[in-house]
C-alpha cells in the first residue's frame, strides 16, 4: 500500500502537447491540474504564456494560475509550498493531482522535495540587482562559481548563485507513488508547433496584451522579461518590425525547448512517451504504474 497519495507529473518541451494530454487524463482519471510554469503564475500574462483557457479551467480545476504579483515576482520556494498544499487538497477530495509544465526547477522541487537555502542578504541582493547581467556574470566568475548549473540568461538565477556562494538546494529521492511522464515530439514537428503557436498568439492579440502590460507594469518586472514579452520592447520603441519580432519570439521559444531538454535529461525517473501515442494507451500506462488506493 502506498504511503503517500498518488501524483501524476507530465513534463516536456514547450509546445509538445502537455496541456492537451493533461486535460484528457484529468477527465478520464478524475484529476485536477497543478500548473508548473514560472510565467502562468502571473495574472494578465495570458496569451504570451499560452495559459489554459477559461473554458479548460471551467472543465477541469487548475491550481497555481494567477497567484503572483508581477511587481514582486515568484520563486521556486513559493511554488513548492503552494504545490504541496494543492496536492494535499486534491488528494483529500479523492481526486488525482496532475502536475504539468515545463519549468523543471518547479517540478523537481516537489517530486524530489528540495531543501532550499536561506533567504539572501537584502543588501547584497540590492547591490546585485543594480548590476547588468554581464556584470553579474563577471562577479560570479571572479568568485570562481560554476555558472553552468544555472540559466546564464536569467539574471535572477545568477544572482541567487552568488548569494548562495555556489551552493545548490538539497534533494531527496523521487517522491513515493509518483509517476513522471515525459511527452516527446519529433524535432521538425516541434519546430512547426512552435511557429504555429506564435502565429496564433499574434493573431489573438498578443501585441495588444503586451502593450497594456507594458503600460501597467513597465519593462523591468520579471514577467515582462519572459518569452513572448521581452521581444516586443524594440518593436514598441520603433526599432523592430512585426516580422522580426515574430522571428525573435520563435527563436527564443526554440532556445527554451533546448534548455528544457537539457534539464529533463538529468531525471532518469521520466517515462518518455511519443506525443502521438493514443491517450487510451497512456491511461492504461498510468493506472498500471500509479497506485490510487
Amino acid at each position: 500500500m502506498a504511503t503517500v497519495g498518488p501524483l501524476l507529473v507530465i513534463i516536456g518541451e514547450t509546445a509538445s502537447g502537455k496541456s492537451g494530454l493533461a486535460m484528457e487524463l484529468a477527465r478520464r482519471l478524475n484529476g485536477e491540474i497543478i500548473c508548473a510554469d514560472s510565467w502562468t503564475v502571473y495574472p494578465g500574462f495570458d496569451i504570451g504564456t499560452s495559459k489554459p483557457t477559461l473554458a479548460d479551467q471551467s472543465a477541469v480545476p487548475h491550481h497555481l494560475l494567477d497567484v503572483a504579483d508581477p511587481s514582486v515576482g515568484f520563486s521556486a520556494v513559493e511554488f513548492q509550498r503552494q504545490a504541496k498544499k494543492a496536492i494535499d487538497a486534491i488528494t483529500a477530495q479523492g481526486k488525482l493531482p496532475i502536475m504539468v509544465g515545463g519549468t523543471g526547477l518547479y517540478i523537481d522541487s516537489v517530486i524530489f522535495d528540495f531543501g532550499f537555502l536561506p533567504a539572501p542578504d537584502p543588501r547584497l541582493r540590492e547591490e546585485l540587482n543594480r548590476m547588468t547581467l554581464a556584470e553579474v556574470l563577471e562577479r560570479a566568475e571572479l568568485l570562481g562559481l560554476d555558472t553552468a548549473v544555472v540559466d546564464t540568461r536569467n539574471k535572477r538565477r545568477v544572482i541567487r548563485l552568488i548569494e548562495n556562494n555556489g551552493q545548490m538546494p538539497t534533494k531527496k529521492t523521487l517522491r513515493g507513488n509518483t509517476l513522471v511522464i515525459g511527452l516527446r515530439a519529433e524535432p521538425n514537428e516541434l519546430k512547426a508547433r512552435i511557429e504555429q503557436r506564435v502565429d496564433a498568439m499574434i493573431a489573438t492579440g498578443l501585441e495588444r496584451e503586451v502593450a497594456n502590460l507594458g503600460q501597467q507594469f513597465g519593462w523591468d518586472v520579471e514577467p515582462m522579461k519572459g518569452i513572448g514579452y521581452a521581444s516586443w520592447k524594440p518593436y514598441f520603441e520603433g526599432n523592430q518590425d512585426l516580422q522580426t519580432t515574430r522571428q525573435h519570439i520563435i527563436k527564443s521559444t526554440q532556445d527554451l525547448a533546448k534548455r528544457q531538454r537539457t534539464w529533463f535529461k538529468r531525471n532518469s525517473s521520466i517515462h518518455w512517451i511519443n506525443n502521438r501515442e493514443e491517450s487510451s494507451n497512456i491511461v492504461d500506462f498510468v493506472t498500471t504504474h500509479l497506485s490510487t488506493q
